[in-house]
């Protein structure tokens, strides 16, 4: 059986590394070593519902989750995916309200958690202080750019830009204008706006 040890790491990390298994190795016992109770009812949540019974024990320096193959959760009749494009429209680089230092936080595993997906947006829109994450400097630019790998179109208003004084700082993607932003987001079929 496979050990999956999470414990010095923060969600998503360990829901994010859960997943990856899961899907390489469907039908699999895993066990999951978390270190706080977040991690422990997040990676649970994963677990049942890609069909998998979970026994959580307590166990030195936080859970120990044991995952076994069940029977896979009874469909569900989901709506009809939306035509046209997913496009991630982020005009901060913070998320939410509040604390600014957990809005960083939050952010950075916003975009952490994109980078994962196995299919990302079709294109990341930057406004605003958003336009701060794709410049030199940024924490998530080595996600950005697998992003961009993946084949996501990364752009940042130029307006923008150059009002935080940013625009020889551009270091993922490119320069847009407020036109383009607008046509994308009237086309999408999909706005994801964390």
């Amino acid at each position: 059986m496979t050990t999956l040890d999470c414990r010095a790491h923060k969600c998503p990390h360990p829901v994010v590394e859960t997943r990856k298994l899961l899907l390489a190795s469907p039908g699999t016992p895993l066990t999951v070593l978390v270190g706080d109770e977040t991690a422990r009812e997040n990676v649970s949540r994963l677990a049942r519902s890609q069909g998998y019974q979970v026994e959580a024990t307590p166990s030195e320096g936080g859970f120990t989750l044991q995952l076994s193959p069940g029977t896979a959760p009874a469909s569900t009749v989901a709506d009809a995916p939306a035509a046209g494009k997913t496009v991630a429209f982020i005009t901060a680089d913070t998320l939410g309200d509040g604390n600014e230092e957990l809005g960083r936080i939050l952010m950075k595993n916003f975009i952490f958690t994109l980078a994962e997906l196995d299919a990302p947006p079709d294109t990341l829109l930057f406004a605003n202080a958003g336009v701060k994450l794709t410049t030199e400097g940024s924490e998530v630019l080595e996600a950005l750019e697998k992003i961009a790998c993946m084949g996501s179109d990364i752009a940042s208003c130029g307006l923008c830009l150059e009002f935080y004084q940013l625009k020889d700082k551009l270091a993922a993607g490119r320069a847009t204008n407020m036109l383009d932003i607008v046509e994308t987001l009237q086309k999408a079929g999909r706005v994801i706006r964390p």
